[in-house]
């Protein structure tokens, strides 16, 4: 008869998601995963089949937990369009870890460290990218329709500079970039959506 698990799944992937998250997927070894999340190697393939299965299952805890903020952060409520998308961005350069360390973003960690060569992941990244792009494109409709935009503003090519920008942060405030530069470069992107 097997014995019932001894531990609880969900805090062993938001474990897992934070190892990820600080390592990396190829700098994580199964011997790391197992220190860090206290099972025994039995245990960790039993329950979940491989260090890639984990791995996939922690980028979706990520996405679900932190990648969808953006959505509502970027609802601009009362506020004009442009305070809350300047006010998102720089949330995401300055948003401390538990750690105090620069992480950048998961997705865009993992898109950088696994590209296309990974279907799996692909998918995934590219899902958590949609949801950017997706309450991007929203804010920006509606700032134009208040008037707060210029009304003949490309908001297809405005999505896709904000978001190139957005991930050039990530990976940037990862880097440690300056504070200061970073905001220059928020500022620099708002303006080019027009007066």
């Amino acid at each position: 008869m097997a014995r019932p698990r001894q531990f609880d799944e969900q805090d062993v992937v938001a474990r897992a998601t934070d190892l990820f998250w600080r390592r990396g997927y190829h700098a994580t070894s199964v011997r790391d995963l197992g220190e860090e999340l206290e099972l025994t190697p039995s245990s960790m393939y039993r329950t979940f089949k491989d260090k890639h299965t984990l791995f996939l299952r922690a980028l979706d805890h990520y996405r679900a937990t932190e990648s969808t903020q953006a959505e509502e952060r970027l609802g601009a409520g009362d506020r004009p369009s442009r305070d809350a998308l300047r006010d998102w961005l720089l949330w995401l350069v300055t948003c401390p870890t538990d750690d105090g360390a620069a992480r950048g973003c998961l997705v865009v960690n993992t898109a950088t460290e696994l590209g296309t060569t990974d279907p799996e992941v692909s998918r995934r990244t590219e899902a958590a990218f949609e949801v950017t792009r997706a309450a991007l494109r929203s804010l920006l409709h509606e700032g134009r329709d208040r008037g707060e935009l210029p009304a003949t503003l490309d908001v297809d090519a405005a999505v896709e500079l904000l978001f190139t920008t957005v991930l050039g942060l990530r990976v940037r405030e990862r880097a440690g970039h300056d504070l200061d530069r970073l905001t220059t470069t928020v500022d620099t992107a708002l303006r080019a959506l027009g007066a």
